[in-house]
């Protein structure tokens, strides 16, 4: 509505933006998505392109198979994820909730699964700032546990992950492969495939919980949910499908690059100084197009200012229409100033509020509290064992 507070005193009535539309031919109402502009499909098309070309020569080596292929990403999976469900109640019943109490804490997992449909178990990583006995007591053997101070994976978290799978990759001649970034939620066969059903089993989970009379689920409950989601969701047929997805087994760049959209080049715009009007006798008004093009530059709205006066001095039928078409234009482009104008007044005052906000956060000083540490299954068992028996 700024454009049509730039053009009229009164505000713009609730219906104006689709009268607006229903005006201009040329434009169309969209619902767009929140994505940040480096995942974009124009600032990608590229990456993916060149992804595929450097892949498929190591793909095509007889010795690489499908089992021998493994993709590793993390997500985060908040404890109480409780959805919306259907329920048959009384008429009269006027309530369209249900009492749950939620815990917004989010737990970090990562994943590794090869493309013949295996997974390899998880590396779960708690908000916390230590283990804590009560957090594993339900079975889960070979899995590992880490703590951050925000559950995310940190950089002493990754750094001890990174050095002991490249001391194994190393020992075994296996080939490290990175993703281009900005990419994963195109490339990556866990966030295409897998994570989506595994996040829907462990919302499942927790409903069957609160339905046995939980009130609120916290750190303590979440391998009991896990697993058996993990087991539903983690389905050789799942993860197969999440690398036919990404294009890599069967090898089909289509697969991804097909709904994608390609960068392009916007077509150029004619200005009225651009436009050939060719040459005249004295006196003659030279042929010009039946209506100028909009000027966006100085020299295009010079040269509009030189048509109209030139129209303005003849006095005959044609030069006075052509004289109305050019005023038409010239009013064109003064509402289209306006506009401008309104929009650049309101970015200004968005980017005066974000950047007193970003002061504020800047002076702020930020600590850390905790050192990350990775332990197996076995090695809490082990510790939980001598700690009761110290007790």
């Amino acid at each position: 509505f700024t454009i049509a507070r730039g053009r009229k005193p009164n505000p713009p009535s609730k219906n104006w933006a689709k009268r607006f539309e229903e005006r201009q031919p040329e434009l169309q109402s969209r619902k767009v998505k929140p994505v940040d502009w480096k995942r974009h499909d124009i600032n990608i098309y590229d990456k993916i392109t060149q992804w595929f070309e450097v892949i498929n020569e190591v793909l095509q080596d007889p010795d690489v198979l499908p089992e021998n292929v493994y993709n590793m990403d993390e997500t985060g999976v908040m404890l109480s994820m409780l959805g919306s469900v259907k329920v048959l109640v009384s008429k009269n019943d006027l309530r369209d909730y249900r009492g749950a109490g939620v815990k917004r804490t989010m737990v970090t997992a990562i994943e590794c699964v090869s493309a013949n449909g295996r997974a390899l178990l998880p590396m779960i990583i708690w908000p916390a700032s230590s283990h804590r006995s009560n957090w594993t007591t339900y079975p889960t053997p070979g899995w590992y546990y880490a703590f951050s101070d925000n559950g995310y994976t940190d950089s002493k978290i990754s750094l001890e992950w990174l050095k002991c799978i490249l001391e194994y990759c190393i020992e075994n001649n296996i080939l490290p492969c990175r993703l281009p970034s900005h990419t994963s939620h195109k490339l990556q066969p866990c966030d295409v495939g897998v994570f989506a059903p595994l996040k829907a089993a462990y919302r499942d989970e927790v409903e069957r919980l609160y339905r046995g009379g939980a009130n609120t689920i916290g750190k303590e409950h979440f391998t009991y949910l896990y697993s058996p989601a993990r087991e539903e969701a983690l389905t050789s047929r799942n993860i197969r499908a999440g690398w036919s997805k990404a294009g890599l087994f069967p090898f089909n760049p289509d697969k991804v690059l097909g709904n994608i959209q390609k960068p392009h080049v916007e077509p150029g715009i004619q200005k009225v100084h651009e436009v050939n009007v060719g040459t005249c006798l004295q006196g003659e008004v030279p042929l010009t197009p039946a209506t100028p093009a909009t000027p966006v530059t100085t020299e295009a709205f010079t040269s509009l200012k030189s048509l109209i006066e030139r129209h303005a001095r003849a006095n005959d039928e044609t030069s006075r229409q052509r004289l109305q078409r050019c005023l038409q234009t010239l009013t064109n482009a003064t509402e289209m100033s306006f506009a401008e104008r309104g929009l650049l007044a309101d970015e200004n005052k968005l980017l005066f509020k974000q950047n007193n906000e970003a002061k504020v956060r800047r002076s702020t000083k930020s600590t850390v509290v905790g050192k990350a540490k990775v332990m197996r299954y076995e090695d809490i068992e082990v510790a939980r064992a001598k700690r009761a028996e110290k007790e």
